[in-house]
């Protein structure tokens, strides 16, 4: 049991609710990434760190603003995982890597998994890998002992999404809305009634991110999920270069 599933079954016997944070990796340089999971580590209750790719199917405007940044800076997987094992000596807090699979598939499965593992990666995210092809990587997360985490859209059939959420070793990632990753002024009206139905398919933890932004969202809909992924909201701050703790702390009361 890794860090992330420790986490997940704490918090589920004490009726606790989560909180992650989504960062683009190297934005706008890799040592401000590293700096600011230091920051974030003392409020949210798990990071996720983004692979930045060139040509991303669900990412909107400001995680592909920061993509962009973070490959003029050459970052790529050997960095992120570098910069992962050096904060594994400061900080205990769950990492998730999130990258697209052809990153991922040029470093080598194996190869990635094997080092994700080496420098304490706790789960990994592939939203363009489908149910039919994740085979390969399901095995290699058991393998290396890192969390599989696949994701439900609210277009995803109902029976389809029990499939998938029976792959899970980790939690299930369900957007919030239609469409790409974003700060939304409203949730869409079919999440709630989806979340209910999921609920009663699955014991897995269900995990709320695209378009989460502000505390008024997570009261809305924290009693028919487990957590909450909070990322554009996070890195328009970092691009403002304002602190993000305030909102980090603000999301979190939200949760109690």
């Amino acid at each position: 049991m890794n860090n992330l599933e420790r986490l997940l079954k704490k918090f589920k016997k004490e009726n606790k609710k989560v909180l992650s944070v989504f960062l683009t990796a190297g934005f706008p340089d890799i040592k401000t990434t590293g700096n600011a999971i230091l920051k974030i580590a003392n409020y949210a209750d798990l990071i996720e760190l983004g692979v930045p790719f060139s040509d991303p199917i669900a990412d909107g405007p400001t995680i592909q603003y920061s993509s962009q940044k973070a490959l003029k800076k050459n970052i790529d997987i050997k960095k992120i995982l570098s910069t992962v094992k050096n904060l594994r000596k400061k900080v205990n807090i769950p990492i998730i890597v999130m990258g697209y699979l052809n990153p991922i598939y040029n470093f080598g499965l194996n190869e990635f998994f094997k080092q994700a593992r080496n420098s304490g990666v706790d789960g990994v995210i592939i939203p363009d890998l489908t149910y039919e092809e994740s085979h390969i990587v399901k095995n290699l997360s058991k393998k290396y002992r890192i969390a599989y985490i696949p994701l439900v859209a609210l277009t995803t059939d109902k029976n389809r999404a029990k499939e998938i959420a029976r792959t899970s070793t980790g939690f299930i990632y369900v957007t919030a809305v239609t469409g790409v990753t974003g700060a939304r002024k409203e949730i869409s009206r079919d999440l709630i009634p989806f979340l209910k139905t999921l609920k009663n398919k699955t014991s897995k933890p269900l995990m709320v991110g695209f378009g989460i932004s502000k505390p008024e969202h997570i009261k809305k809909i924290k009693k028919f999920c487990d957590g909450f992924i909070v990322g554009s909201a996070v890195i328009n701050l970092i691009r403002k270069r304002k602190p993000v703790e305030t909102l980090i702390k603000q999301l979190k009361n939200a949760l109690t």
